[in-house]
Protein backbone atom coordinates (compact mmCIF):
# COMPACT_ATOMS: atom_id res chain seq x y z
CA UNK A 1 0.00 0.00 0.00
CA UNK A 2 1.52 3.59 -0.83
CA UNK A 3 1.07 6.09 1.95
CA UNK A 4 1.49 9.45 0.22
CA UNK A 5 3.39 12.16 1.44
CA UNK A 6 1.92 15.27 0.20
CA UNK A 7 -1.25 16.25 -2.27
CA UNK A 8 1.09 16.82 -5.14
CA UNK A 9 2.00 12.98 -4.64
CA UNK A 10 -2.14 12.22 -4.32
CA UNK A 11 -2.95 14.06 -7.13
CA UNK A 12 -0.59 12.95 -9.30
CA UNK A 13 -1.94 9.32 -9.11
CA UNK A 14 -5.49 10.98 -10.74
CA UNK A 15 -2.96 11.83 -13.59
CA UNK A 16 -1.61 8.37 -14.37
CA UNK A 17 -2.57 5.41 -16.17
CA UNK A 18 -3.49 2.67 -14.24
CA UNK A 19 -5.92 1.55 -11.84
CA UNK A 20 -6.06 2.58 -8.46
CA UNK A 21 -7.97 2.33 -4.75
CA UNK A 22 -7.98 5.42 -3.08
CA UNK A 23 -8.35 3.83 0.89
CA UNK A 24 -9.47 7.06 3.31
CA UNK A 25 -8.71 6.46 6.69
CA UNK A 26 -8.03 8.11 10.37
CA UNK A 27 -6.03 6.92 12.64
CA UNK A 28 -9.03 7.49 15.61
CA UNK A 29 -11.41 5.47 13.52
CA UNK A 30 -12.42 2.32 14.94
CA UNK A 31 -14.10 1.09 11.78
CA UNK A 32 -10.63 1.79 10.14
CA UNK A 33 -8.71 -0.17 13.07
CA UNK A 34 -11.03 -2.72 12.11
CA UNK A 35 -10.65 -3.62 8.81
CA UNK A 36 -6.85 -2.40 8.87
CA UNK A 37 -5.38 -6.13 9.30
CA UNK A 38 -7.26 -7.69 6.86
CA UNK A 39 -6.08 -4.55 4.14
CA UNK A 40 -2.54 -6.51 3.14
CA UNK A 41 -5.16 -9.49 2.53
CA UNK A 42 -7.42 -7.43 0.26
CA UNK A 43 -4.81 -5.82 -1.74
CA UNK A 44 -3.55 -9.07 -2.51
CA UNK A 45 -6.92 -10.59 -3.76
CA UNK A 46 -7.12 -7.60 -6.16
CA UNK A 47 -4.00 -7.52 -7.82
CA UNK A 48 -4.97 -5.25 -10.51
CA UNK A 49 -5.68 -2.51 -8.26
CA UNK A 50 -2.72 -0.18 -6.62
CA UNK A 51 -4.01 1.00 -3.21
CA UNK A 52 -3.45 4.49 -2.25
CA UNK A 53 -4.46 4.89 1.65
CA UNK A 54 -4.82 8.51 2.27
CA UNK A 55 -5.07 10.17 5.74
CA UNK A 56 -8.70 11.70 5.61
CA UNK A 57 -7.61 14.28 8.63
CA UNK A 58 -4.46 14.88 6.82
CA UNK A 59 -6.05 15.51 2.87
CA UNK A 60 -9.49 16.84 4.20
CA UNK A 61 -9.62 19.02 0.93
CA UNK A 62 -9.75 16.50 -1.06
CA UNK A 63 -12.02 14.49 1.13
CA UNK A 64 -14.54 17.03 0.51
CA UNK A 65 -14.05 17.60 -3.29
CA UNK A 66 -14.90 13.42 -3.16
CA UNK A 67 -17.22 13.51 -0.24
CA UNK A 68 -15.61 11.32 1.65
CA UNK A 69 -17.23 12.10 5.19
CA UNK A 70 -17.75 8.75 6.71
CA UNK A 71 -14.36 6.11 7.06
CA UNK A 72 -12.99 3.90 6.30
CA UNK A 73 -14.05 4.63 2.23
CA UNK A 74 -12.76 3.09 -0.99
CA UNK A 75 -12.57 4.83 -4.37
CA UNK A 76 -11.82 3.06 -7.34
CA UNK A 77 -10.20 5.04 -10.03
CA UNK A 78 -9.10 4.15 -13.56
CA UNK A 79 -6.84 6.29 -16.02
CA UNK A 80 -7.92 9.29 -13.93
CA UNK A 81 -11.98 8.06 -14.20
CA UNK A 82 -13.82 7.14 -11.39
CA UNK A 83 -14.96 3.55 -11.45
CA UNK A 84 -16.83 3.38 -8.73
CA UNK A 85 -17.15 4.14 -4.71
CA UNK A 86 -17.74 2.29 -1.66
CA UNK A 87 -18.15 5.45 0.55
CA UNK A 88 -20.66 5.42 3.97
CA UNK A 89 -20.07 5.59 7.79
CA UNK A 90 -21.10 2.07 8.15
CA UNK A 91 -17.90 -0.70 9.05
CA UNK A 92 -16.51 -2.41 6.02
CA UNK A 93 -15.99 -5.82 6.12
CA UNK A 94 -13.53 -8.08 3.56
CA UNK A 95 -15.75 -9.81 2.12
CA UNK A 96 -17.73 -6.28 1.10
CA UNK A 97 -14.80 -4.55 0.43
CA UNK A 98 -13.76 -7.73 -1.96
CA UNK A 99 -17.31 -7.72 -3.70
CA UNK A 100 -17.07 -4.05 -4.07
CA UNK A 101 -13.60 -3.99 -5.90
CA UNK A 102 -15.14 -7.57 -7.68
CA UNK A 103 -17.81 -5.39 -8.99
CA UNK A 104 -15.14 -2.95 -10.50
CA UNK A 105 -13.66 -5.89 -13.05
Amino acid sequence: MIVPSSFEEVASYLEREGRYVFYFTADWCGDCRFIQPQMPTIEASNPSFTFIQIDRDAYMELAKLWDIYGIPSFVAVENGKELGRFVSRDRKTKAEIDAFLAGLV
